[in-house]
């Protein structure tokens, strides 16, 4: 089969012809029929010494929809022919960059009522940002919403699914180029991170009160940025690294809260992991089946494009959502 490959030793993705995997017991061989790039398939470079056995036949790809097309020993829920969508380990080797992959049928959900394509833009960006707000902020109409990075993909998600929760102030930096963008999606105020004084035009947004909840899918010193943000007893997300608390502005006074999120964790964490990420899944699955979420400027790329893509969403901010989608 024609895959991506990642060669670590060269920090390289290769296009190439791999052997067909096949399904362990409890697993699954899917024929892929759309695969969403992110961030963390592009930055491998960055945690692939956490990944025992990495060699050059190591396919990534996490978002995955298709079809099975095989099953390992004792898979009992799911039958060949079934469509399927998944949130793949990023520690196991037979990704979705690829015409087949194999995935554990524990974490599989039933395909959307959408196209591959859509469906597969939507696991690691949207169920993150369905987690984030949902389990853990429990955003309601009642509150206020500051998202540092409302143009990436976490971004676009969770000020879509904050608009449909009913809250009525969502506030949101980017780059002055993705204005228009951040405000289709569900932005009632943009910022720009690059020209504003974003926590004094915050300020002024929600009459010197802050927001009550904030989420930061930037990294670096966005989290103070969010913290900062906040009001009294305000809580705040963290996706990118872990939260600080000593370096947050009146975090104690504030009486604030903090939470991290890794998506990906569902996996090594028993069965609860894996039931909060197929909860996670579902519940977003059935938004974008009632057209609530959308996918925001959907880019569909053949295999070969692949390698490029990955090696150029590390040099920047990406707008929108691109995919592969097999033939």
């Amino acid at each position: 089969m024609r895959a991506v490959t990642y060669h670590p030793d060269r920090d390289q993705f290769v296009l190439s012809h791999q052997p067909m995997p096949a399904p362990g017991p409890g697993e699954v061989l899917v024929r892929v029929e759309a695969c969403g790039l992110n961030p963390v398939d592009a930055k491998i470079h960055l945690w692939h010494g956490q990944a025992p056995g990495m060699n050059r036949d190591w396919v990534p790809g996490l978002d995955v929809a298709g079809e099975i097309v095989g099953l390992g020993e004792g898979v009992e829920m799911w039958k060949l022919g079934d469509r399927v969508l998944y949130h793949g380990d990023m520690f196991r080797p037979h990704g979705g960059f690829a015409e087949y992959a194999v995935h554990a049928a524990g974490t599989l959900l039933r395909h959307p009522a959408v196209s591959s394509a859509v469906a597969a833009a939507t696991p690691c960006a949207g169920w993150t940002a369905w987690r984030a707000l949902i389990d853990r902020l429990k955003i309601s109409a009642h509150d206020s919403l500051f998202v540092a990075g409302g143009a990436g993909g976490v971004g676009s998600f969770a000020l879509q699914i904050a608009r449909d929760f009913g809250v009525a102030t969502r506030i949101a930096t980017c780059s002055a180029a993705n204005t228009e963008f951040v405000h289709q999606v569900g932005a009632t105020h943009v910022l720009d991170y690059q020209r504003d004084n974003v926590l004094a035009e915050v300020q002024a947004i929600t009459g010197g009160q802050g927001v009550s909840k904030a989420l930061d899918a930037v990294g670096g010193d966005n989290d103070i940025l969010a913290a900062s943000a906040l009001g009294y007893e305000g809580q705040m997300v963290e996706l990118v690294r872990t939260v600080r608390p000593e370096s947050y502005p009146q975090a104690f006074m504030l009486g604030l809260g903090f939470h991290q999120l890794s998506l990906g964790s569902g996996h090594r964490n028993g069965a609860r992991g894996q039931r909060e990420l197929v909860a996670a899944g579902e519940a977003f699955s059935a938004r974008l089946e009632a057209g609530a979420i959308t996918v925001p400027q959907l880019t569909a790329l053949s295999l070969d494009l692949v390698p490029e893509a990955l090696m150029a969403m590390r040099e920047q901010r990406t707008v929108g959502k691109l995919v592969l989608v097999n033939d």
